[in-house]
């Protein structure tokens, strides 16, 4: 009787820390070969430096076109309508446009 007592006691103490142990393997497996971990660290800085080299495209394009938009509102109406048919190449019914080179 007082075997198995012990033995049964031995058995409980060991569940806590077992436990405890399971968790943590757990969760440090996963921050080191989990998608986020540590592995694929270099990854996503990689990919991140990418994004951020599009992005500095994407913010230079859309200053351009805004400072493009801002010189075509203090434009003469007329001048913007030659432009924008320049562009489209689009006219009303019975016109013909002709694309020209630049001068």
């Amino acid at each position: 009787m007082r075997i198995k007592r012990s033995v049964s006691r031995f058995f409980l103490a060991l569940i806590l820390p077992a436990i405890s142990i399971a968790v943590v393997s757990y969760f440090g497996a996963y921050a080191i070969w989990g998608p986020l971990g540590l592995l694929q660290l270099e990854d996503v800085q990689a990919h991140l430096g990418i994004q951020q080299q599009q992005l500095a495209a994407a913010e230079g394009d859309r200053d351009r076109l805004n400072h493009r938009i801002q010189l075509m509102d203090q434009a003469d109406p007329d001048l913007v309508e030659e432009l924008a048919r320049g562009q489209l190449m689009d006219g009303a019914p019975n016109q013909v446009a002709v694309p020209r080179t630049a001068h």
